[in-house]
């Protein structure tokens, strides 16, 4: 059975893209058609300033979203990355894998460095580095697919040449993984700028809608959401970004086709009235059942605890194989 591994990082409330563009799939393919592994990946929150309470407390709310969105312990592996040290293991042998040169091409090290500099804020190691342990993340398992959005493409293209290297210097040890997209909304954009992905570190700007937001509020977000030049309801990324984001959404939301959808509506207004209305009902039950669950943290407690001793006694072998194979000596 294909094994698969994805993440997903709790540094702000996950959104309307983290579901639509891997969430959903998750819930509704990968678990029941693979051997799938599905993290919060805290680690990776620490490469930035950060509050360690709410580190904590965004864990927490991801891995309960994560069980409200429908994913189930019985068919998948829910669990913190930080609860299995073997990630932390192989993250350095692959560190004495990486170059420097590789891992400063990575565009979110060139573009989150540029940002924290242009504020006058030091840059962490870790941001550099975080993608070799994105990369010991998906090797540890011997993961076959990664389903990620657009933009982690290039961190699954590093893991695939650091696999390839590893293996060439040291023998058989890791899978080599591939990178797989949803058909559609793969990268749900700012609802105020669709030229930029809606993002959870935009914790209360109007154009990204959270999961845990009251209808209302979706309604008001996607109503008021940035639209283009001109009457035409026209399904192009290129000359009609804010049109074509929306038509996304809602193709997603319902299951069509955005060129397709474009011809049905004549004005923005029954557009983004339609795609609200979509948005509401989609996040009903997530947030029904989220807070059912919250209200049950000693069994989310539990789901996570299991979740960890599977993925451990997955990865350890492969970690271990590694370390003999790298040239160190048996503990």
């Amino acid at each position: 059975m294909t094994r698969i591994f994805s993440g997903i990082k709790p540094t702000g409330h996950l959104t309307l893209g983290n579901y639509l563009g891997a969430l959903r799939r998750w819930v509704g393919v990968d678990q029941h058609q693979s051997d799938a592994l599905f993290s919060i990946v805290d680690l990776h929150a620490l490469t930035v300033e950060h509050d360690p309470a709410r580190v904590r407390r965004l864990s927490r709310q991801s891995a309960t979203l994560m069980l409200a969105a429908g994913l189930d312990p019985q068919l998948c592996t829910v669990f913190v990355q930080s609860h299995v040290d073997e990630h932390a293991r192989l993250s350095y042998l692959l560190e004495c894998t990486a170059t420097d040169g590789e891992l400063r091409r990575m565009i979110q090290y060139k573009e989150k460095g540029t940002r924290a500099r242009a504020a006058g804020q030091s840059v962490r190691l870790s941001l550099l580095t975080y993608p070799v342990l994105m990369a010991a993340d998906i090797l540890a398992y011997r993961t076959d697919e990664v389903p990620v959005g657009d933009d982690q493409t290039q961190h699954v293209e590093l893991t695939r040449d650091l696999a390839v290297r590893f293996n060439q210097r040291y023998g058989h040890t890791f899978t080599v993984p591939r990178a797989t997209h949803p058909p559609v909304a793969a990268r749900v954009m700012n609802l105020q700028d669709p030229t930029s992905k809606m993002g959870k570190s935009d914790e209360s700007g109007p154009g990204t809608v959270h999961l845990l937001d009251e209808a209302d509020v979706v309604r008001k977000k996607i109503m008021r959401a940035v639209t283009d030049s001109g009457r035409e309801v026209e399904y192009d990324r290129v000359t009609r970004p804010g049109i074509a984001n929306l038509l996304e959404i809602l193709a997603a939301c319902e299951g069509g086709n955005p060129k397709d959808l474009a011809g049905v509506y004549e004005s923005y207004g029954a557009l983004k009235k339609d795609t609200a209305e979509a948005v509401v009902e989609l996040l009903r039950p997530i947030r029904e059942r989220h807070a059912e669950l919250a209200a049950d943290p000693g069994h989310i407690d539990s789901v996570l605890r299991k979740g960890a001793e599977r993925a451990r006694e997955m990865a350890r072998p492969t970690v271990d194989a590694a370390y003999r194979a790298i040239g160190l000596l048996p503990a």
